[in-house]
Parts: structure tokens; sequence; C-alpha cells
């Protein structure tokens, strides 16, 4: 059976794994794979019920997202992005972010985007977005070329999420992507507490980051987290962090997808890979049983202090 959530006040039914076209894979076209490749990676996620694709124009998975779906368009929740700067930091022009709208929807072989976010917005310069981007997206929204409204943080930038807990209450964002993982945990307090207020949609990035997937950067970042008192060594061993989930037997990979899919706020978590087998197992995961409360009381209590990483 299809596990389907409802997406905040969006009212639409997804499903809680949602496939993350973008990342270091870029659904493998960043590690040797070919569209072609990249196409049938796509139809595999929705043949196991994933009904939410994440993808943006810097990615250059929009078009390969786009042929995948083409026969099934009204089945599936697109979600893309723009960035809003250039290259030397200055904003784009209203017009040149309709511009990046429009292509995004010819690229997906569609008239309309689900949800059409600004892409890595920072605190400092939210108040821009507002002003100047905002009208013209409810301006496309009503024209029916957006469907919702989203923004997305910069977690490495903001490991806190400055802008988010600003930009949730304002109103205007129908849908929010935020970083979070058993190693920072603080959008719980930041972020999901005012999603549920507001009813405002969660995406999930960065569930499984470089440091959570590679065990001698979980030590450098975990040593360098004591250094700077938010691990405390008398809890957590720091030449084996999470050594207590091995000896439980479970996924470390597993339980860190798991672990955000049932935290409460949360709608959907991305997953993005080139592998077809990373992905099934991804999926299943997502789809999984929670994690026992006894590991995950034990991952809140070592790391329940973090604020300073995005786990990368």
């Amino acid at each position: 059976m299809l596990q389907r959530v409802r997406f905040g006040r969006t009212e639409l039914q997804v499903s809680p794994a949602g496939l993350g076209c973008g990342g270091s894979s870029r659904l493998g076209l960043a590690t040797g794979g070919d569209e072609r490749s990249a196409e049938r990676l796509v139809r595999q996620a929705l043949a196991k019920g994933v009904n939410f694709l994440d993808t943006a124009r810097v990615y250059g998975t929009e078009e390969v997202v786009g042929r995948a779906i083409a026969s099934r368009r009204s089945e599936v929740v697109v979600s893309s992005k723009s960035l809003f700067t250039n290259k030397d930091g200055t904003y784009i022009s209203v017009v040149d972010l309709v511009a990046s709208l429009e292509k995004s929807i010819k690229r997906i072989q569609s008239d309309y985007i689900d949800v059409f976010s600004l892409h890595g917005v920072t605190e400092k310069q939210l108040d821009y977005c507002l002003d100047e981007y905002i009208p013209e997206l409810e301006r496309q929204k009503a024209l029916g070329k957006i469907r919702h409204i989203g923004i997305t943080e910069s977690f490495g930038q903001e490991p806190q999420h400055e802008m988010l807990s600003r930009a949730i209450p304002i109103g205007c964002f129908d849908v929010v992507m935020v970083g979070f993982n058993f190693l920072n945990q603080t959008a719980r307090k930041q972020v999901l507490q005012l999603s549920i207020e507001h009813d405002v949609a969660v995406l999930v990035m960065h569930a499984v980051r470089r440091a959570l997937s590679n065990a001698e950067r979980l030590r450098e970042i975990v040593v360098q987290l004591a250094g700077l008192g938010e691990v405390d060594p008398e809890i957590v061993d720091l030449s084996d962090p999470v050594g207590f989930l091995r000896e439980s037997g479970e996924s470390i990979t597993d339980i860190a997808y798991r672990y955000c899919r049932y935290e409460t706020g949360v709608s959907v978590v991305l997953t993005g890979t080139g592998n077809p087998e990373h992905l099934e197992k991804n999926i299943s995961a997502i789809n999984g049983d929670p994690v026992p409360d006894s590991i995950r009381g034990q991952l809140d209590q070592a790391f329940g202090r973090v604020q300073s990483t995005s786990a990368d």
C-alpha cells in the first residue's frame, strides 16, 4: 500500500519519501551517469510509490524529470527552485526570476510547477526577497503557473535556521526546505514547531550527509563539537560517536532517514542518489518503522546541544 501524508495547508497528498534530484549526485549525472540512466532512476522512484520530486534549474535535472514524468504529470508533485543572485552576489531582476520560472516550466514539460521556491535564502537576504520577489511570485501563482510558493534555507551558512524562523510566520510560504538530521536537531524548536503552528509543509534535506555516511568525517566533526562544548565526552565516545547504533544491529543510514521521517512536523524526507540499489534501500528506510525510543533517546542525549554544523 502506498504511503501518503498531508503536505501542510497545500492539502496535497505526498509520499513521505521524496526524490532529491540535486545534491552531490544529481541523479547520477555528477558521477558519470547519463540522462537515460537518470530517467530510469526517476521512474524507479515512481514505481516504488514516490510522488514527490525536488529539482532546480541549477541542478540540470529538470529536463530529465520532465521526460520521466511526461505520461503521468498529474500524479506527481514537482518542486523546483530558482537562485536569485548573480555570480557576483548581486540580486537578479524580477524579470530574470520570471524567466527562470518559465524555463523551469518548459523543461519539465508542463504548464505549471506545484512548488516553486527561492533557493538558498539567508536571513540577511530575506527582506529583499519579500519586497522584490514575493509580489511577482504571488502574481504568477494567480496566473496558475505556480501552485504553491516555497523557500529553502542555506543550512551550511545558517545551521540554526535564522531565516526560516523569521519566514514561516510571515504567511506567504506554503512550503519550506530545512536541514535536519540526528546530528543537528535545532530545527525541532526553531522551525518544526513554527511549521505546525502555521500549517506549513516541511521538506527535510541533509537527513544523511557526509558525516553520517563517513565514519572518519563524523569523528572529526564530533571532536570539534566537543571542543565547542556542544558534545559531552562523558556521554559520547569521541573515537566512535555512534557505536551504540552499530551495537543495536541497525544501519546508521536507515536510522538517519527514519529519525527524520517520524519527527513531528516533517512532511517529506528527501533522498538523492544515482545508484538504483541505494535508492531502493533509502526509500524502504524512509517508509520503515520509527526509530526505537531507546535509540532516539540516546541520539537526542548525545547530540541535542549541537547547533554549529550541518553534518556535511
